[in-house]
């Protein structure tokens, strides 16, 4: 087992090039004087891998996830202690511009949440509020990031409708494009396929697999098999805390802790 601290040596030894993001002893709490939500919780996130986030319900991995692009400042009373790094520079200064933050780390969320708003005016919105693009350039970057989630094909000749009439799977797809046409260079996904379908939850894996070329991929993910396979890394949280990290095939071949084992085997409880 890695604990925290040996975590976190493991990440100073590797080279700035390899890590895009490094989280390094985390708490984290919901209101002041409650139990932490997260306990000293350290964690290195590759450059342009998938690294997945595993363990029963309520041990921290979603939040986790918002703080890793400050999420949590838009509740009050939420405190966070410890260090997230992007590139190297802490992401929890005060001075940081939380915007602008927001469009380096990018949010797909369980649920797929388009805006009330046409197919076009979805993509849009981010990318006039964040760029200074006319037009030609906006509808460049609109079919580049609709081509790259795969969805251009199905949406190209119904721009102006509404994005609630896609299908959940199309829907999933639309909020990825949405992400990605800002370009960030992290993309935060809290179990983006658990309300799909089987064949949905494929289109949506093979995408992720694609995307990790260009973009380093953080995932929750209830689902064992899924982790297996788009994950390159995976850390398997228990009540806050990061029990164990490593490579995927190590964590769930090789899991030197033994509660990760009775949880990947299906024997935890």
């Amino acid at each position: 087992m890695l604990t925290s601290n040996e975590t976190l040596n493991k990440t100073q030894d590797l080279s700035a090039a390899d890590l895009r993001m490094d989280v390094k002893h985390l708490d984290f709490l919901y209101q002041k004087g409650a139990k932490p939500a997260l306990n000293k919780v350290s964690l290195p996130v590759h450059n342009k891998r998938v690294t997945a986030l595993i363990g029963p319900s309520g041990c921290g991995k979603s939040t986790l996830l918002r703080t890793m692009n400050r999420i949590f400042n838009l509740y009050r009373g939420q405190q966070v202690k410890g260090e997230i790094l992007l590139d190297g520079e802490s992401i929890l200064s005060s001075s940081v511009d939380v915007s602008a933050l927001r469009s380096k780390i990018g949010m797909v969320f369980q649920k797929p949440t388009p805006f009330p708003m046409s197919i076009y005016d979805n993509m849009a919105f981010g990318l006039k509020l964040n760029g200074d693009l006319n037009k030609v350039q906006l509808e460049e970057r609109i079919e580049k990031a609709l081509r790259r989630a795969h969805l251009w094909e199905e949406v190209k000749d119904k721009l102006n409708s509404d994005a609630s009439g896609l299908s959940g799977g199309q829907q999933q797809r639309l909020c990825i494009a949405r992400t990605i046409a800002l370009e960030p260079e992290v993309i935060l996904m809290d179990e983006p396929t658990s309300a799909l379908d089987p064949i949905s939850t494929a289109v949506i894996e093979e995408l992720i697999t694609e995307l990790r070329e260009k973009y380093t991929i953080v995932i929750v993910t209830h689902n064992m098999q899924q982790a297996r396979r788009i994950s390159d890394y995976t850390g398997f949280m228990y009540l806050g805390e990061m029990i164990e990290f490593g490579e995927t095939s190590q964590v769930f071949n090789q899991s030197k802790h033994e509660k990760t084992q009775q949880y990947i085997s299906g024997n935890f409880g």
